[in-house]
């Protein structure tokens, strides 16, 4: 058994109790193991990444109990993606925390942090939907520490509605699944994409329910419209590399719409498919709108920024809504540009913002590096924004590229070159007020907070985020073509359920391939 696919969720959930009971009251040996945990667990996620290359699907049966009746984890191409992409983020928000002092600022930071990597890999390694609400549950709950790190009056009523609006999807989330077990007697992904064809359009009622209450489930862990409005005062509020890190989060909820509904639902299941489809792009297209109107209306720095993230995942979500293989491959392209892109955003902020009188954008006196932070704030912008050279502009090309059907090109394309000009604005306002103001520009020597010059430790972080951009930009060819191969493989439905369930044969004797090829 390939033991390695476990190990992204078995090496945080030991490390954390550990780090929790022995390490809290000394925060060098909590770094330590945290920074070792984190390094570890990139490395496993690159070899996760070599083994899933080359398109074998690989599945990981806890205890060996087969599916649909045992546990199971299953790695393909668009999961070791995931799991290599939080592995990362994690190692360069890490850094920034600890070269930034901020997980210094209370006593379960790390403990936290590793439950988080937990609940993130586990949630894009899960089989069955069932151990997906686990794992929602697990990250969730460790963000909710996060989100209040360090207290303050702001955070601790930003987390609240945080904890509110999560704690009430959750609900709904055993509400679906109690319905969709109800109406199929599995919860096994695979084992669903096997039933749900079974069952007679007419006699699917309680499978369309399961399937809406889903949606809405995953809408808010992707802060979809019209349910994101949980997301700016959280991340305009959170502790700047929380922040950074929850920008893997949405991304959650974007890959269990493209999983489930992709596998489980359709398309070509006709009880299903044109469910997710008749919802997602519509609200999507609103999300493009409100993401682009809060960046131009923002009066402060990390509201700003966590508007570019509503309007980014709307960006996304665009792209999963058509359910295509070429629509699939420039949403993966661009989920992980944005994610890398708001990260950047978010800890080049923290950067200056703790170097001002807040994170107003009225103009101030410039800080002691006030070129250097402007210059990554700049790249940070024209990346999240879609502007050359960096990889925000090939991103948005291959979705608008993906979206030429006659009934998305005009919402869709009127969307997202609306919104990016929108978000070009806001970032040009706030860079001027920030960098190029005349109060800036005329002040004398920097004193105070913004004296002190940010060590090369605490710019590392900013740089490198950019750094991926670029290298996303330059290597789009090969980054593409293995997307493109991902998505192929995401819809490849017949492939999921032979490597999950086995050589399995409905009742008729058909195999199961053939089943799955007809109703498709």
């Amino acid at each position: 058994m390939m033991h390695w696919i476990i190990l992204p969720v078995v090496l945080p959930a030991l490390l954390a109790p550990v780090i929790g009971f022995v390490m809290r009251h000394d925060i060098g040996l909590a770094r330590i193991a945290s920074v070792t945990g984190t390094v570890l667990l990139l490395a496993i996620a690159i070899v996760l990444a070599w083994l899933a290359a080359g398109g074998e699907t690989h599945v990981y049966r806890l205890g060996d109990w087969p599916a649909p009746f045992g546990i199971v984890l299953v790695l393909d191409r668009l999961s070791a993606l995931m799991v290599l992409l939080t592995a990362t983020l994690a190692l360069i928000v890490l850094i920034h925390a600890i070269a930034t002092g901020w997980d210094a600022r209370g006593k379960h930071f790390h403990t936290l942090f590793q439950f988080q990597l937990m609940g993130i890999c586990g949630a894009f390694l899960t089989g069955d939907v069932f151990n997906l609400f686990v794992f929602f549950e697990v990250l969730l709950i460790a963000s909710y520490g996060l989100m209040i790190h360090a207290g303050g009056r702001d955070r601790i009523k930003a987390g609240l509605q945080y904890v509110v609006m999560n704690l009430a999807g959750s609900t709904l989330f055993l509400f679906a699944l109690g319905t969709l077990y109800a109406s199929t007697g599995t919860l096994n992904i695979a084992d669903l994409a096997v039933v749900i064809p079974t069952i007679p359009a007419e006699e699917a009622a309680l499978v369309r329910v399961a399937v809406i209450l889903f949606m809405i489930v995953f809408a808010v862990k992707a802060a979809l419209f019209p349910v994101q409005f949980w997301l700016p005062a959280t991340y305009a509020n959170a502790p700047a590399p929380v922040a950074a890190l929850f920008a893997i989060m949405t991304k959650v909820g974007a890959y269990a719409i493209l999983r489930i509904h992709t596998t489980s639902f359709g398309p070509g299941i006709e009880a299903t498919e044109d469910l997710a489809t008749t919802w997602l792009f519509p609200a999507a297209i609103v999300t493009i709108a409100i993401g682009a109107f809060g960046v131009l209306g923002a009066r402060r720095l990390m509201p700003l920024i966590a508007f570019s993230v509503v309007g980014s995942m709307g960006t996304l979500l665009v792209a999963v809504a058509v359910f295509s293989p070429q629509a699939t491959m420039a949403a993966l392209y661009y989920l992980v540009h944005s994610t890398f892109a708001a990260a950047s955003l978010f800890l080049i902020a923290d950067l200056v913002v703790t170097r001002r009188a807040g994170d107003s954008l009225r103009p101030a006196a410039a800080t002691v590096q006030n070129g250097l932070f402007a210059a990554i704030f700049f790249g940070a912008a024209i990346a999240m924004a879609g502007m050359p050279p960096l990889s925000g502009f090939l991103g948005k090309l291959l979705v608008l590229d993906a979206l030429r059907e006659p009934g998305t090109m005009v919402w869709a394309w009127s969307a997202i070159l609306g919104g990016s000009l929108l978000t070009i604005v806001g970032f040009a306002r706030a860079g001027s007020a920030l960098f190029w103001s005349s109060t800036a520009m005329a002040a004398g020597p920097a004193e105070g907070p913004a004296a002190r010059r940010a060590t090369a430790g605490e710019l590392a972080p900013a740089m490198i985020t950019l750094g991926v951009l670029a290298g996303l930009a330059a290597f789009a060819h090969p980054v593409a073509g293995y997307l493109e191969a991902t998505a192929v493989q995401v819809f490849d439905r017949a492939g999921y359920v032979a490597a999950v369930l086995g050589p399995v044969e409905t009742e008729d004797a058909t195999p199961i391939d053939t089943v799955i090829e007809q109703e498709g």
